[in-house]
């Protein structure tokens, strides 16, 4: 028998793809479209909301039976926002930069619909170890969506990964744009984002029919 069983390995697969919590549950959504014209943010927004949900779920787990129904929900916006505290201070410290950046976008995961409904929906009624494996596959399926949007968005926008040329010097006219490409300007703004994410459902549903019934 392995480390997990079938039904503990769904609790991260399925948020991976068929519940994804953006492309199906369309939630955290603005994070997506505020934070992706770079894929480094992607990445560092990504890996900050699997520390907040993946600790977070943990924490409301071991803590669900101290809990008073009438303020779990303050008790569950305590521990978030301690929990992102401890990631601005930690991106201040090590990433000063990119911390300006994202800036306001890293406090607002604390009112992250993500979060808050598997708090809500599944840590209240499960033991810490399948919290865990769920808020890690959650947040696995929101970072996976927002580093592919931030991936596109960056490469076609700015010609870059990572702050990386990829595509030639856009001044020197090498690599791409040596035979005329240019940069699309469009892909830095919000709504690109949106279009983005709208194209990744349209696959996604394409390749899942069951997803158009639903």
């Amino acid at each position: 028998m392995g480390l997990l069983s079938k039904k503990d390995a769904k609790l991260i697969t399925d948020p991976l793809a068929d519940n994804n919590p953006i492309t199906i549950q369309v939630l955290g959504i603005c994070s997506a479209l505020a934070i992706t014209a770079e894929l480094e943010a992607s990445i560092v927004m990504s890996v900050s909301v699997l520390f907040v949900l993946g600790v977070g779920n943990v924490v409301i787990s071991l803590m669900r039976n101290i809990i008073p129904s009438k303020i779990r929900i303050i008790v569950q916006l305590i521990v978030v926002a301690t929990l992102v505290i401890i990631v601005d201070l930690v991106l201040k410290a090590f990433a000063y930069e990119l911390s300006k950046t994202l800036s306001v976008f890293v406090g607002l995961i604390i009112t992250n619909c993500i979060i808050m409904g598997r708090f809500e929906a599944f840590a209240l009624g499960n033991s810490p170890w399948r919290s865990f494996l769920d808020g890690i596959g959650n947040a696995a399926g929101y970072g996976v969506i927002l580093i592919i949007v931030g991936f596109f968005r960056e490469l076609l926008g700015s010609g870059t990964l990572l702050g990386i040329p990829v595509l030639g010097d856009p001044i020197e006219k090498t690599g791409l744009y040596s035979i005329g490409y240019e940069n699309n300007g469009f892909m830095l703004l919000s709504p690109m984002a949106l279009i983005v994410v709208g194209i990744i459902i349209w696959v996604q549903r394409s390749r899942n029919k069951a997803l158009i019934e639903d």
